[in-house]
């Protein structure tokens, strides 16, 4: 797509429709050239289009002016972790205007955990059968298009069966699995589920690993939303004195922590060579950013103030303001309620998680070390693998021992 002539027909309308803009033709060209290499001709029409945003009708304006922002982060100078992944354009679990029940919210977050990976799932197969799929650079070797297919249906797996989506696995061929995975998911989808997978996909280079890359960090973003809300009930619940209910909560969410462990076989699969090509440009953008987990650390237990003033917290200002303007943390909570010993089923419930937090960071750490070495900087140029090797030594609450890391899931 070498010409915004869609998006100059959609601006020459005398009143025109955001539910009308030509998503299509521009997540075409992005995944095309790459967000980084984008003609100039594209981010002025874009830039066009935002200018008109307060005259346009249509009820997806918001969801429009979200999206223009992150396929324009790169021309505005704000490019990063968060627009990188399209983050706003997904629906994260979280609090929302509708109360909504731990399975209730748990569900939200499998159906968008699915949704990427299926999308993944798709791509892959796409390509192995199609030179003209998006991002053509470094294509995979089959017998690594296998192995990245087992580990993506593999992480996919829990939640397709809690959904009901799939039930059984007896497929002989990988590849019939993962087609009938992919169909059983495209049946329940959206419009709306559709559009937000097409307009979160703006990859800055056209290496065909940057696809998976970006799905994954997604999809632990999504999970790593829904341990924020989790333990926000589990202080609430502590509060309230109904500790049973806040160790349950809490033992869950260490059990969806561990499953989502799964996706690191899956980033392994990464070409070094293909990430190398992309990570150039990702210059701005890196997981020290990620809000998500920032906030779940810090509601476990209140960072240290050498912690709170590092880069660690100054790349998530907004998270470190409400650290500094008093969010309640569990051990505050267990302070409050003088529980110098937490409830045994509690305490349980604090070391499961702990072990979790730690078996995701050790495994974090030893894929970074796989791609990058253990001295270079990370995928924004921040510390990398150095930063990494510390932050696993970040006790995870200060009211239980901190279980220690095993050797991390297998990569």
């Amino acid at each position: 797509m070498t010409t915004a002539e869609p998006v100059r027909r959609w601006l020459a309308q005398r009143r025109p429709s955001a539910d009308r803009f030509p998503y299509d033709a521009v997540v075409t060209a992005y995944q095309h050239h790459g967000k980084h290499f984008v003609p100039d001709e594209w981010t002025r029409a874009l830039a066009a289009a935002r200018d008109r945003l307060p005259q346009l009708i249509g009820t997806n304006t918001r969801y429009l002016s979200a999206f223009l922002a992150c396929a324009l982060d790169k021309v505005d100078g704000t490019y990063d972790y968060r627009s990188y992944l399209g983050l706003a354009l997904l629906r994260l679990p979280g609090p929302d205007q509708v109360p909504r029940t731990a399975a209730q919210q748990l569900a939200r977050r499998d159906r968008l955990h699915v949704n990427l990976l299926t999308d993944l799932i798709a791509f892959e197969l796409r390509a192995a059968y199609n030179e003209h799929t998006p991002l053509p650079q470094m294509r995979p070797a089959p017998a690594l298009v296998a192995k990245r297919l087992r580990h993506a249906v593999r992480a996919a797996m829990p939640a397709l069966r809690r959904l009901s989506l799939v039930e059984h696995t007896t497929d002989s061929s990988q590849v019939t699995l993962a087609r009938r995975v992919v169909a059983a998911v495209s049946m329940v989808l959206t419009a709306e589920d559709r559009r937000a997978l097409q307009v979160s996909m703006l990859p800055v280079h056209i290496a065909h690993d940057e696809w998976m890359f970006i799905r994954v960090l997604q999809a632990f973003e999504t999970t790593f939303a829904l341990l924020a809300t989790d333990l926000t009930d589990v202080i609430t619940a502590v509060e309230a004195g109904q500790v049973p209910r806040a160790a349950s909560r809490l033992s869950a969410a260490a059990s969806l922590l561990r499953e989502s462990a799964s996706l690191w076989p899956l980033m392994a699969t990464i070409q070094p060579a293909a990430f190398h090509a992309f990570r150039t440009f990702t210059e701005g953008a890196s997981a020290i950013q990620s809000r998500h987990y920032k906030i779940v650390e810090s509601l476990c237990r209140t960072p240290r103030n050498a912690r709170l003033n590092s880069p660690a917290y100054l790349s998530v200002p907004e998270v470190r303001t409400a650290i500094m303007h008093g969010q309640v943390s569990l051990d505050d909570a267990l302070n409050a309620a003088q529980q110098s010993a937490p409830d045994p089923m509690l305490g349980a419930a604090m070391r499961e998680f702990a072990a979790a937090i730690n078996q995701w960071r050790q495994t974090h750490y030893r894929l970074a070390v796989r791609i990058l070495g253990p001295e270079r900087s990370g995928t924004g140029y921040t510390e990398g693998t150095p930063y990494l090797r510390d932050a696993r030594q970040e006790p995870v609450f200060h009211h239980c021992p901190t279980a220690q890391p095993d050797a991390g899931a297998e990569i």
